[in-house]
């Protein structure tokens, strides 16, 4: 029973009801300008929910009366983008004023009913509206007095499912905002991962480093192990804030629109500035970049970046050989330089790890280290 009866306790059964009153204003202005044409409003609502603006005004209206408080409602506040999502928006007007008619003429009849079973139960003549006045009188129609009631109850309950449903499927998010969204979802994974992974290679690191020393020094004794543990401690924290300062500024670039962000077409910059710092870039691009989609072209950029950073942290000014290849269904991107003098062994550095991570997020591949004499970075991203 208090499972039956728990919608009464819930503010979202009284703004869905409320909800589906709202469009029958219109209809009963309308029934004062000309009684005889009651459907008139409908046909005016095909021409209205074809303005683009008009799905974002449902929207906003069906997240606050049909879905409050609820962390992921499934209905867009975003303007129709495209002619199906205007279609759908005049299904969506025309479904509601359809289901507001049954809830205004359940919130006024049912009512009305109960009132004249009740006058009829305590031996009055009922008004005579619903074609009541032919009931003879008696205490017996008590008992169904309530019935409408729970009726009215039950109607009002299940059409503020049923508009919600309706609202969650014709005003959801279009496959492009799907697809925006699950872009901006994706993106900020990548950089938290990447935040993570900085600071706690990074920062954690320098701050060990340092605690050590100075526990060491404390236990030696030694003035000048002290001068050496201190000059360490010195050089492990410089070098930690320039990781920080590098870590905030990804957290800065966090903050811009997933659309602002770099991308393979702006790989022309990247080069410019590691040819500033000395390396001999030979770069090869084929194929449509600015078709590549938007995640892939993103961590594409991403990659290039790691992977030359790497090239002039560890080998310094050398010839680099970059390849950007884009064939049809992969994205191809590698590159090559003379091996420094200390090979980096397998799985180490933050810089391959995130390469590989990257690519494996995409469902793509990457493979790194030496090759004929080379150090080579080779990933491939599917583009579907």
């Amino acid at each position: 029973m208090s499972r039956l009866l728990r919608p009464l306790l819930r503010a979202t059964t009284y703004t869905r009801l409320l909800h589906l009153w709202v469009p029958m204003l219109m209809v009963s202005v309308w029934l004062f300008i000309d009684p005889t044409t009651p459907w008139m409003p409908a046909l005016f609502l095909v021409p209205l929910g074809l303005v683009p603006a008009m799905r974002r005004g449902e929207g906003i209206q069906a997240l606050l009366m049909l879905t409050p408080g609820e962390p992921e409602p499934g209905i867009s506040q975003a303007p129709a983008a495209n002619w199906r999502d205007r279609l759908r928006t005049v299904l969506w007007l025309e479904l509601r004023m359809l289901l507001g008619g049954a809830a205004v003429f359940a919130s006024v009849w049912l009512p009305i009913l109960t009132f004249e079973l009740a006058q009829c139960a305590w031996g009055g003549a009922p008004a005579g509206i619903l074609l009541l006045d032919r009931l003879p009188p008696h205490r017996a129609w008590a008992l169904l007095a309530p019935l409408p009631l729970l009726v009215f109850y039950g109607v009002a309950v299940g059409l503020g499912e049923l508009i919600t449903a309706a609202a969650r499927r014709l005003l959801g998010p279009s496959a492009a905002e799907r697809l925006a969204a699950l872009e901006e979802r994706t993106e900020q994974l990548l950089e938290r991962t990447r935040i993570a992974r900085e600071l706690h290679d990074s920062i954690g690191h320098a701050l060990t480093l340092a605690v050590v020393q100075a526990g060491a020094a404390r236990a030696a004794g030694d003035p000048e192990f002290t001068d050496r543990a201190l000059g360490a401690i010195e050089e492990t924290g410089r070098a930690a804030l320039e990781d920080l300062e590098r870590v905030l500024g990804v957290l800065r670039e966090a903050e811009r629109p997933v659309s602002a962000r770099p991308t393979l077409a702006d790989a022309g910059r990247l080069l410019e500035s590691a040819r500033a710092s000395g390396a001999k870039i030979d770069a090869e691009v084929t194929g449509p970049v600015e078709g590549v989609p938007g995640p892939v072209s993103r961590e594409g950029y991403r990659i290039l970046q790691e992977a030359l950073t790497n090239v002039l942290r560890h080998a310094g000014a050398v010839p680099v050989r970059v390849r950007v290849r884009v064939t049809g269904g992969a994205l191809a991107l590698e590159v090559r330089n003379p091996l420094p003098g200390a090979i980096p062994g397998p799985g180490r550095g933050s810089g391959l790890r995130g390469i590989r991570e990257r690519a494996g997020l995409l469902g793509g591949t990457a493979v790194t280290g030496p090759e004929e004499g080379d150090w080579r970075v080779r990933v491939e991203l599917p583009l579907g």
